[in-house]
């Protein structure tokens, strides 16, 4: 690979944080952002980057009257990291990288500087020639803001001066008119409303319930203790595979994980749905995270800094609390069908933003859980990641192998139905 050419951030960009600075002495932390920094809740987001080759921020002023974010100087000393490996243990480099991954989440970055790291690890793996992995305090934003900044650090192989361009999200058009006329359509528009309000009103009992701790879920290996997620050491595993339907795989992955678990006490009787070593009733939930920006999609970057933008820089996120199926099923299709109905209600509801606001006494009484599961989806791929409390779960690569077994099961399941 040739050198790199420094990139230049566009002068709006750089305007809009200045004039951000300037008039009210910087930037204040959004509600998610000061979120991410109470103790419980100390959120650091891990990317790893692949690379065929080998291979302006801020910081908080904590003396002004709330949290802040400020213009500061980089040492890039101080934010790149290159580790040398004995060259005795690089027979092994897959379990190297996670074990190297898995370390980051036992350490915190410090507060008198801006809190990302990059670290450079020059190790041929089994699917990359070199492994850069990014280390981000949540509060300086969300996956939406990472990725523009990302994209907006890149420039077309086509083209190295232009930045690459942004999928363009079609408008639905207003113009075509419904069949069934003015009354049907007012009627369809009002059970609609009806609808949103219905779900919003029940969402919001059962987030109640949930904080004030008449709700929980039922103890299962995959349950972790009362705010000690960002405190205990988490193992980090993915797999690469085919993109499809994830909940349907999820809900699949985890009744195999928990039923194999719970045969521990019991004699196997396998994973049909007539051979079950599930307890009834599991009451298993989890926690979706979803953009609340009036503009969806990954924006540039110059836009996201703009004021007065659709698609603000920050922690724009709400989140609804899913509940899982966990059961055995013949037909692995039931479980899509299952989570597509349950996902299409919980659409139909605000309880997002709900609880975006009300998420500093939601992480306060719940804290966070054993298990955290990433999928990224990109051209016709998807990666599964696992983040695992290791204390809770200590074997997240066979719950990696659970949910890709999962996905063959639904997509031989669905080659049969077609056939």
């Amino acid at each position: 690979m040739g050198d790199l050419k420094p990139i230049k951030v566009k002068a709006n960009v750089e305007e809009v944080l200045m004039e951000k600075y300037e008039e009210g002495g910087g930037e204040p932390l959004s509600p998610m952002a000061r979120i991410f920094h109470e103790p419980d809740s100390n959120i650091y987001i891990i990317t790893m980057i692949g690379s065929k080759t080998q291979i302006n921020p801020q910081v908080m002023d904590e003396n002004s009257r709330g949290l802040k974010w400020v213009p500061t100087t980089v040492d890039l000393d101080n934010h790149v990291i290159v580790p040398k490996f004995e060259p005795n243990n690089i027979h092994t480099p897959d379990k190297i990288v996670e074990d190297y991954v898995s370390n980051l989440s036992k350490t915190t970055i410090k507060m008198s500087i801006p809190m990302w790291d990059l670290h450079l690890l020059n190790l041929k793996t089994s699917y990359a020639e070199s492994t850069a992995v990014f280390r981000i305090h949540h509060s300086l934003g969300d996956g939406t803001s990472l990725m523009s900044l990302l994209l907006a650090s890149t420039r077309k192989v086509s083209d190295p001066q232009t930045l690459p361009t942004f999928p363009m999200m079609k408008k639905a058009n207003s113009s075509t008119k419904s069949s069934g006329g003015f009354l049907g359509n007012y009627f369809i528009k009002l059970w609609l409303v009806l609808s949103l309000f219905w779900n919003t009103f029940v969402d919001v009992l059962k987030f109640l319930a949930t904080v004030f701790m008449f709700l929980k879920d039922t103890e299962t290996p995959l349950k972790g203790g009362l705010g000690n997620g960002a405190t205990t050491s988490r193992r980090f595993v993915h797999r690469m595979t085919i993109n499809d339907v994830m909940l349907g795989v999820t809900q699949v992955g985890l009744s195999r994980y928990l039923n194999r678990k719970y045969r521990e006490s019991k004699i196997d009787k396998g994973a049909a749905e007539r051979n079950n070593n599930l307890p009834q009733n599991i009451r298993l939930r989890a926690t979706f995270f979803l953009n609340i920006r009036p503009s969806p999609g990954i924006q540039e970057l110059a836009d996201m800094m703009k004021k007065n933008s659709f698609a603000r820089w920050g922690n724009h996120i709400g989140y609804i609390l899913f509940p899982f199926t966990i059961a055995l099923r013949d037909d692995p299709l039931d479980y899509l069908r299952e989570a597509k109905a349950t996902m299409d209600r919980k659409k139909a509801s605000l309880e997002a933003l709900y609880s975006y606001f009300m998420a500093k006494y939601f992480l306060k009484f719940c804290g966070l859980k054993g298990l955290m599961i990433h999928v990224v989806s990109y051209v016709n791929k998807m990666s599964i990641i696992l983040s695992a409390d290791e204390s809770k779960i200590p074997d997240p690569h066979q719950l990696c192998d659970d949910l890709e077994e999962s996905l063959n099961l639904i997509k031989n399941a669905v080659a049969k139905k077609e056939g």
